[in-house]
Order: C-alpha cells, then structure tokens, then sequence
C-alpha cells in the first residue's frame, strides 16, 4: 500500500503541475528523444527490406522497452539520493507523462484561430489533427477539435494516469512511448500498414481500459459542467462502437452526447478518405464554444479520476 501511496502523492503533485505550467514550448520532453529513436528504427528496418510486419515487432518493441529501461535507471539513481529527490523526479515525470493543460490550450487555440479567420482556424486544427484540413469547412473544424480533446482524454490524461498509479514512472513511460509509437506509425495506409501494425494492436490493448473509463467520467463531468450528462450516458451506451478504432468512441460519443452534436464521419488522411461511422445525433449546428466545452468537460473528468484514485488509496489504507 506504501508503493501506491507514493505513487498517488507523486501523480498529485504532477497533476497540479500540469494544470499549472502544462508543456510549455521550447522545453526539453522525453517524448522528443522517444520520437527521436523511433525515427532512427524506422529509418533502419526500411533500409534493411526484408518482412517490415517482423521490423514492426522489433520497432514496438525496443522503443517500449528502452523508455522503461531508462526511466528505471533514473528512478534508481533518485532513490540512492533520498526519498526527498525520488519523490521530486517521480513527480517531474507524472508531470511529463500528462498533457491535459496542453490539450485544453491546443482546442482553445483552435476557438480563438477561427475568430480570426477559417484559414487560421484550419491551420491551427492541423497541429493537433492527422486528416487534410485544408479544405474544412468551420463545422468540420470545431468537430474535429472537439474529437480531439475528448479521444486525448482518454490517452492523454485517463490513461498515464492510470498506469502512474498502478505502475509509477516506470510503466506510465512505457505508456508513453507505446502512446507516441502509434502517433508516429500506427496507421492503416500502405506506407505504415507493415511498419506500424504492432505498435498500433499495442495502443488498442493499452488504451481499453483507460478508454471505458473516460467515457463515463466524461458523462459525470457533463453533468458537473452544466452540460446534458444524461444524453451523455445514452449515446455513449449507443454509439461507444461506432469507431474503426476499438476505444476511440466511447470517449468522442460520451462529447457528443454531452453537447448534442454529431462527431465521426468521413476524413481525408494523406490523401485517402477514410470513412467512419457517424458518433451522436445532430441535434443542433456545431458552436465554437463547444471546443471550449469539451476541454472543460476533459479537465473536470481528470480531476475526478485524481480525487477517485485518491480515495482508493485511503481506503486501502484504513482497511489493510
């Protein structure tokens, strides 16, 4: 019970700190380094031919398993120096491990583009998208950013959280380099399919916890947010599986729900259009507002899986 205690109190401290600073830009990330090697393997399993599907294990694989191993070697090397600066570098990692603050700014960033002008709007929806947003319509644009912020919930805030407080620093970076592995190569057109396979089955099992648990969060905090939680929690039952990916919905319907609009469709990704089922009924025209709406309905959903996991500890504790 200690391990998760320690655990809790680092996730804490790390949370706050993503509320507080979030990722500012210019700052050094691991996620730099991560994307940084997972280039270099890329690079070399093409080179060398052969069967990429069998490269594709071997990319998954070392990327993980040397993000895990390094943070492992400074974790140890905090811990010879006293449990005050183990504490302190196991928060800086939660702290790195979280995007909430970030992903809160990025969909408002998108809000404040579009007051200026579309063109603005689709170049800065483009930061934090895959598909071609050169020819989006403002609708397609607020839609989008909000897909954004609520898939991103889930695997950029629930779902690190989760893995901190299960398994620490060590396994939320596994997390985070299996998490930066399938934004990287985890796609379904020809150039990846092979390449990425592996890294994208990895994400799938790794976010389907995370995933059921975000989507009822999101509905609770609807509801704390002044939004519909119960129309929430009805389309979140209905359209969870109307995603090509096995987790992605339950999250966007859960958004959809909440602010009466519809998510999904079909979206061109380089170059080919992808067709998805549509998440949600279209009760009314989408709003700028509601970019704004998701990110709060993200950051209440957060703080309640922090005040839940806290609760679990201190209840551990009292009866163990």
């Amino acid at each position: 019970m200690k391990y998760l205690q320690y655990n809790m109190l680092a996730l804490l401290i790390g949370f706050v700190l993503d509320l507080l600073i979030g990722d500012p830009e210019g700052w050094p990330h691991p996620v730099i380094w991560i994307g940084r090697f997972i280039s270099f393997m890329e690079k070399k399993l093409r080179a060398r031919g052969g069967d990429l599907r069998r490269g594709a294990v071997l990319l998954t694989a070392s990327a993980v398993l040397l993000t895990m191993a390094v943070t492992a070697a400074v974790v140890f090397l905090l811990s010879l120096w006293g449990d005050i600066p183990l504490l302190a570098g196991m928060s800086v990692i939660a702290w790195l491990c979280l995007a909430a603050k970030s992903l809160y700014k990025e969909g408002r960033g998108v809000e404040k583009a579009l007051a200026v002008s579309l063109e603005a709007g689709r170049k800065q929806v483009g930061r934090i998208v895959g598909r071609d947003t050169r020819q989006l319509s403002e609708p397609e644009i607020i839609r989008a950013a909000v897909e954004t912020v609520a898939e991103n919930a889930a695997d950029g805030v629930i779902a690190p959280m989760l893995f901190f407080f299960v398994g620490g620093p060590v396994l939320a970076m596994g997390f985070k380099a299996a998490s930066t592995l399938d934004s990287m190569v985890g796609y379904l057109d020809e150039k990846y399919r092979d390449i990425g396979w592996s890294s994208a089955r990895l994400d799938d099992i790794l976010n389907f916890i995370p995933a059921r648990l975000c989507g009822p969060l999101l509905c609770l905090a609807a509801s704390l947010t002044g939004l519909d939680g119960k129309n929430a929690l009805r389309i979140m039952k209905r359209d969870h599986a109307n995603h090509l990916s096995p987790n992605c919905a339950w999250s966007e319907a859960a958004a959809a729900g909440a602010l009466h609009i519809r998510l999904g469709g079909s979206h061109e990704y380089f170059g080919k259009r992808i067709d998805k089922p549509s998440i949600g009924d279209d009760d009314r025209p989408c709003q700028r507002a509601d970019i704004r709406r998701a990110g709060r309905m993200m950051l209440v959903s957060a703080a309640l899986f922090a005040a839940i996991l806290c609760i679990l500890v201190i209840l551990g504790s009292i009866l163990l």
